[in-house]
């Protein structure tokens, strides 16, 4: 059985922790399911002259427009076949800020062509992005995204550096705390730090075919091009 994530790792995935092996075995040939449920110890934005744009991507579940300290969070990583036939995985968070909770919606596929794992981000996946898989010494996972590209009917473009992110994922597993923690940053290259959050959670893995892919959880639109 090989899910997305080992074909993007390829002989990396056995360096990774078995428990990070796991959860990132999640898909349809596993058959399992990831829901994992925990504390975001804080969510930073960088310079004041982001907020606007991260509240306007808050609009599509893209990023998240608030900061906060202690926040509970769940993800939801459930794989499904989508309208093109593809096998997806969510990625889907949702932080309980007091008042109101925010989504930062993923849906991820793997591009045989490029080898990566093509993450389209938000409600309507307007914003694909290239991500790049590897294990460290440590066993923890790095991902690190690679190229950005907007996509909307006939538009097809990408985004110029100057105002795309580069973004660094690092999740492990804590054996004395028996929890997973993951660390985001997001950064420009120009304007340096732009949003990130850290913090740790439980995971439970449960039957995909059996739990199903509830409402809501499914983008709005989905995007054909890879």
């Amino acid at each position: 059985m090989t899910s997305m994530f080992q074909r993007a790792l390829g002989a990396d995935f056995d360096r990774l922790h078995p428990e990070i092996r796991r959860r990132f075995s999640v898909g349809l040939d596993s058959g399992e399911a990831c829901i994992g449920r925990g504390t975001m110890d804080r969510i930073w934005h960088g310079r004041s002259f982001v907020r606007p744009f991260l509240a306007l991507g808050g609009s599509r579940n893209i990023l998240v427009p608030r900061t906060g300290r202690d926040i509970p969070f769940v993800i939801e990583n459930v794989p499904y076949t989508d309208s093109f036939g593809r096998e997806t995985v969510t990625f889907v968070r949702t932080f309980a800020f007091p008042g109101r909770p925010r989504r930062f919606d993923a849906t991820m596929v793997f591009c045989p062509e490029r080898g990566c794992v093509v993450d389209y981000l938000g409600t309507h996946q307007h914003l694909a992005t290239d991500l790049h898989f590897t294990a460290d010494a440590t066993g923890a996972l790095v991902i690190r995204s690679g190229e950005h590209r907007f996509r909307e009917g006939p538009v097809d473009v990408r985004v110029p550096d100057l105002i795309g992110g580069d973004a660094v994922v690092r999740e492990s597993y804590d054996e004395p705390a028996g929890r997973f923690r993951i660390q985001v940053r997001v950064g420009n290259r120009r304007f340096g730090p732009l949003f990130g959050y850290e913090g740790s959670f439980d995971a439970e893995f449960v039957d995909a075919a059996e739990r199903g892919v509830r409402a809501g959880l499914r983008p709005v639109r989905e995007e054909a091009r890879a």
